[in-house]
C-alpha cells in the first residue's frame, strides 16, 4: 500500500501535472470504485483543479467549485499518466480522467476492488475524511509520545494504526523499527523515555529520507512503478537476506495477508519471534534464537 512517502511523491508529479488544469472526462468502468452519489462526479467536469492534500494515505484533489476527488489506492491501486488515453484500457483500469493537459488513469491488480473515490463538497466533508492520526512530521517528541503511548499496543500496531499516526503502513514501519533497534513486538507503553526519542527519530529520519528520494525520482518522470519492496530497503522485503547493519538473516512474522520483517540481532536481543504459522507447526522444534537456528541448520546439512 503506498504510504506517507508515495503519497506524498504522487502528489508532488499530480500538482506539476494538474494545477490550473481543467478536466475534460471522467470514465469510470469499476462499479466498486466511486463510493458515493451526491454529488456526482460529473460536476467536477469542466472544472480546474486547485487543492492538492494528503489525508494520512488518501490522495485529495480539490477544483475551483469547491468539490473534491478523496482517493485511497489501498493495497494495490496505481495511477498512471499519459499524454492520450489508451485505446483499450486494460482489465485492471478502474477510470481513465482526461484533463487539457493529459490523460490519469487509475488502475488495481488483483481480484479484490478495494480503492475507492469519494466525490465530496467542500474542504470541511474533505478534512473529515482524514482517520485522524498524528502527522509526526510536523509533530515534537512530546506530542509524540503522548500519541503513541496513549494505549497499549505492540510497536508495529501503534506505528500503522492510521488513528494514532498518519501516512505509515507495513512497509516503513518495518524500517522505521529496525533503525530504532526496536522489537515489532514490544509494548507502547513499555517504552523508556530515551527508547520513545529514539523511536521519534527514527520515524522522522525514515519519512524524511524516503519522501526526499521518492520526491527526486518524481521530479524525473511520473511514479508509475510505487512498490512497498524496494532493494534499498534494510529489512522490508528481505526475509533470509542479511541484514545490512550486522549480517544476520532478516526474519519475519507471518499474519493474514501480511508480514513483519526484523533483524533479530539489531532489534530482539538475538531472540526469534513466534511466527503464526511455523512456530504452531514446529512447536518445541520452533527455535528460540538465532544460535539455535544455525545450529539446526549445521545438523540438518
Amino acid at each position: 500500500m503506498p504510504e506517507l512517502p508515495d503519497i506524498t511523491a504522487y502528489i508532488d508529479a499530480l500538482r506539476t501535472r494538474l494545477d490550473g488544469h481543467v478536466l475534460e472526462r471522467a470514465q469510470i468502468s469499476s462499479p466498486f470504485l466511486l463510493r458515493t452519489a451526491s454529488p456526482p462526479i460529473e460536476v467536477t467536469v469542466g472544472h480546474r483543479v486547485t487543492g492538492f492534500e494528503r489525508l494520512g494515505k488518501r490522495i485529495a484533489l480539490g477544483f475551483d467549485n469547491d468539490v473534491w476527488w478523496v482517493l485511497h489506492l489501498m493495497v494495490a491501486g496505481r495511477l498512471h499518466w499519459r499524454d492520450e488515453a489508451p485505446a483499450r484500457p486494460s482489465r485492471t483500469t478502474l477510470a481513465v480522467f482526461t484533463f487539457d493537459s493529459g490523460v490519469l488513469t487509475l488502475t488495481e491488480a488483483g481480484t479484490k476492488k478495494r480503492a475507492s473515490l469519494h466525490v465530496v463538497e467542500g474542504a470541511s466533508a474533505m478534512h473529515g475524511m482524514n482517520p485522524g492520526g498524528l502527522e509526526v512530521l510536523d509533530s515534537d517528541l512530546e506530542s509524540f509520545s503522548e500519541a503513541f503511548t496513549a494505549r497499549n499496543h505492540t510497536l508495529k500496531r501503534a506505528l500503522t494504526d492510521p488513528r494514532i499516526l498518519s501516512g505509515i503502513g507495513n512497509a516503513y514501519s518495518d524500517e522505521i523499527l529496525h533503525r530504532a533497534g526496536l522489537s515489532p513486538v514490544k509494548l507502547t507503553q513499555s517504552l523508556e523515555p530515551d527508547e520513545l526519542a529514539t523511536l521519534y527519530t527514527a520515524v522522522c529520519d525514515v519519512l524524511n529520507e524516503w519522501t526526499e528520494k521518492l520526491r527526486q525520482e518524481s521530479r524525473r518522470k511520473f511514479p508509475e512503478k510505487v512498490t512497498a519492496f524496494r532493494p534499498e530497503m534494510a529489512v522490508h522485503g528481505r526475509y533470509g537476506k542479511p541484514c545490512p547493519v550486522c549480517g544476520s538473516e532478516v526474519q519475519r512474522i507471518r499474519y493474514a495477508s501480511n508480514e513483519t520483517n526484523y533483524c533479530p540481532r539489531c532489534q530482539t536481543g538475538g531472540r526469534l519471534l513466534a511466527d503464526r504459522s511455523l512456530s504452531r507447526l514446529l512447536k518445541k522444534d520452533w527455535p528460540r534464537s538465532i544460535e539455535e537456528l544455525e545450529k539446526n541448520r549445521s545438523s540438518n546439512s
